[in-house]
C-alpha cells in the first residue's frame, strides 16, 4: 500500500508568558517550551529564527504475522458390521394325524308293511233325466208400411244478358325526354400533412454500481468426528410350540321311519267319489350329535434374547477458520447514452379529385299511352227456380205377438248306489341290520422340517473421510502507522501578534496566531 502523508501542524503547544519578548531581550524567554510560540521558542533567535514543528506522516511497513490456515486432509477409518448370513436347519416335530378307522354295529329299526283291506262303501248320484214343458214367448213380428213425402228442389233456369263495358287501348306516341347525364372531370389539388422526423440527441446520466470487494471475516463452524461404542440389547424371537386341546364336532346322522299318510281317493271308472286312503310312507329323520375331538394347535411364544453390535456415532465439535467473503460498495459511474425522438414537419402533396358534373341531354322515347274505348258483349246467366215434388217411401216396424213353443228340459233325481273299495294299512315290524361307519382315531408321528436361521458375523470395512487440519503459518503483511516527523519551519514576524509582546503576555497557549 502507497504511504500517505499528513501534515500537521502543532498549534497545541502550552507556553510561559511571552511578556519578555517585547524588549526584545533573551531573558525573559529562556524557561518558555521548545515546541511553543515561534516568537519565544529559543532564546538567541529573540522571534525571529526558525522553528521546529511536529508532522504526522502515514508509514508503511511488512510485518510478520502469524494466522491460522486449514487445510483439507483424508483419513481412514476402520468400522465393524453386522452381516445376516441366513443358514438352513433341519428340525423334528411330533405331528398328530386323525387315522380313519372303520367299525361295526348292529342297529334296530322299524319297517312297516303294506296290509290291504276290503271296504264297502254307499254313495248318492244326481241321475239326469229329460222332459218336455210349453213354453211362452214375446217374437217382435216385422211390418211393412208405405208412406208420401213432399220435398222442394232448385230447378236451374238459362237467361241471356247484355252488358256494357269501357276497355283501356293501347296505342304509341313519340315524346322528347331531357335527362341529366354525370360526366367525370378531374382536378388537382394541393394538401398539408404532418411527419414526424426523428432526431438523435445525445444525454448523460448518474448511476450507482456494486463494486465487489473482499474482506476475510472469522468463521465458526461444527464438525462431526466419528468415534465407535458397542451397545448391548436385546431382540424378540418367536417361536411356534405345539399345544393339545379338545374341540367339540357335531356329525350329522339319522335313520328311516315308516309314517301313515292320508291320500285323496279320487273317482272310479263310474265317475263316483272314492273316499280317502291310508299309505305307509318312508320318512328319513335326521339327528346331529355332539362329540369331542382331540386338536393340536400351535401357538406362538415370544422370547427375548439378548445381543450386542458395534454403534458409529458422531460428537459436534467446534472450530474456527477465516473465510474470504465478497462484499459490496456503492460507486457513482456515468454514462452518455442516445435518445430518439420524434419532431413533427409540415410537408405539402398534390393530388388529383375527380368530380361527376351533371349534364342536360335530350333524347326522343316511345311511349305507350291508353284510351278509353266502350264495348258491348252478351252472356248467359244460369239461376235456380225451387220446383216442389212428391216421393213415397216404405216404413219397416216392429209389432210385439205372443207365440208358444215346446222346449227339453234336463232334471236331476238321486239315487243310491253300492261300491266296493281296498284300503291298505301299515303295519309297523322291527328289523335288525349291520351297520359300518368311520371313526378318525388321533395318532402321533415324527415329521423333519426345514428352518431359516439368521447368524449375525462381524464384517470389518474401511471408510475415506475429509478433516479440516488448522496450521499456523508465517506471512508477511503491510501495515501502516502513524509516526511524528520533526521538520524545521522559517518563523514570521512576532509584531504580527499585536505590535507588541504585551498583547499575547496573558495568553496560556503563547502566540498561537504568530505560530500559523
Amino acid at each position: 500500500m502507497p504511504a500517505v502523508a499528513i501534515l500537521a501542524l502543532c498549534t497545541s503547544t502550552w507556553a510561559r508568558d511571552c511578556g519578555a519578548c517585547s524588549g526584545g531581550g533573551a531573558g525573559g524567554c529562556e524557561g518558555a517550551v521548545r515546541s511553543g510560540c515561534g516568537g519565544c521558542g529559543d532564546a538567541g533567535s529573540a522571534c525571529g529564527g526558525p522553528r521546529t514543528v511536529y508532522q504526522k506522516q502515514m508509514v508503511t511497513e511488512m510485518k510478520q504475522v502469524t494466522c491460522m490456515e486449514y487445510k483439507t486432509e483424508t483419513r481412514e477409518r476402520t468400522y465393524t458390521v453386522n452381516k445376516r448370513v441366513p443358514r438352513t436347519e433341519e428340525k423334528t416335530r411330533t405331528v398328530t394325524v386323525m387315522v380313519p378307522e372303520t367299525k361295526t354295529k348292529t342297529v334296530n329299526y322299524t319297517v312297516n308293511k303294506n296290509v290291504t283291506e276290503t271296504k264297502t262303501a254307499e254313495y248318492t248320484v244326481q241321475v239326469p233325466y229329460t222332459e218336455e214343458v210349453e213354453q211362452t214367448c214375446t217374437v217382435m213380428t216385422p211390418v211393412t208400411e208405405t208412406k208420401t213425402a213432399t220435398y222442394t228442389v232448385m230447378v236451374p233456369v238459362k237467361e241471356e244478358k247484355t252488358s256494357t263495358c269501357t276497355v283501356k287501348v293501347p296505342y304509341t306516341e313519340d315524346v322528347e325526354q331531357t335527362y341529366t347525364v354525370m360526366t367525370p372531370v378531374t382536378e388537382t389539388k394541393t394538401a398539408t400533412y404532418t411527419v414526424m422526423v426523428p432526431v438523435k440527441e445525445e444525454k448523460t446520466c448518474t448511476y450507482t454500481v456494486q463494486v465487489p470487494y473482499t474482506e476475510e471475516v472469522e468463521q465458526t463452524y461444527t464438525v462431526n468426528v466419528p468415534y465407535t461404542e458397542e451397545v448391548t440389547g436385546t431382540r424378540t424371537v418367536k417361536k411356534r410350540v405345539a399345544v393339545q386341546s379338545t374341540k367339540s364336532v357335531q356329525v350329522r346322522g339319522g335313520h328311516w321311519e315308516s309314517r301313515m299318510v292320508e291320500v285323496a281317493g279320487g273317482t272310479d271308472a263310474c265317475g263316483c267319489p272314492c273316499p280317502p286312503k291310508q299309505c305307509c310312507k318312508r320318512v328319513w329323520v335326521p339327528t346331529c350329535e355332539t362329540k369331542e375331538v382331540p386338536v393340536t394347535t400351535y401357538e406362538c411364544v415370544t422370547e427375548e434374547v439378548p445381543y450386542s453390535h458395534t454403534v458409529t456415532k458422531c460428537r459436534q465439535e467446534e472450530r474456527t477458520r477465516k473465510v474470504s467473503v465478497t462484499k459490496h460498495k456503492d460507486e457513482e459511474r456515468t454514462r452518455t447514452y442516445t435518445v430518439t425522438k420524434c419532431v413533427p414537419e409540415e410537408r405539402t402533396r398534390e393530388y388529383q379529385v375527380t368530380k361527376c358534373v351533371p349534364e342536360q341531354k335530350t333524347r326522343t322515347v316511345k311511349v305507350t299511352k291508353y284510351k278509353d274505348e266502350e264495348r258491348t258483349r252478351t252472356y248467359t246467366v244460369t239461376k235456380c227456380v225451387p220446383e216442389e215434388r212428391t216421393r213415397e217411401y216404405q216404413v219397416t216396424k216392429c209389432v210385439p205377438e205372443q207365440k208358444t213353443r215346446k222346449v227339453s228340459v234336463t232334471k236331476h233325481k238321486a239315487e243310491t248306489r253300492t261300491c266296493e273299495y281296498q284300503v291298505t294299512k301299515c303295519v309297523p315290524e322291527t328289523v335288525t341290520k349291520e351297520v359300518s361307519f368311520t371313526v378318525h382315531v388321533p395318532q402321533q408321528k415324527d415329521e423333519k422340517y426345514t428352518v431359516t436361521v439368521y447368524d449375525c458375523v462381524p464384517e470389518t470395512k474401511t471408510a475415506s473421510y475429509t478433516v479440516c487440519v488448522p496450521v499456523q503459518v508465517t506471512k508477511e503483511v503491510p501495515v501502516t502507522k502513524c509516526v511524528m516527523v520533526a521538520v524545521e519551519v522559517p518563523a514570521g514576524d512576532c509584531g504580527a501578534c499585536g505590535g507588541d509582546a504585551g498583547d499575547c503576555g496573558g495568553r496560556r497557549r503563547g502566540c498561537r496566531r504568530c505560530c500559523r
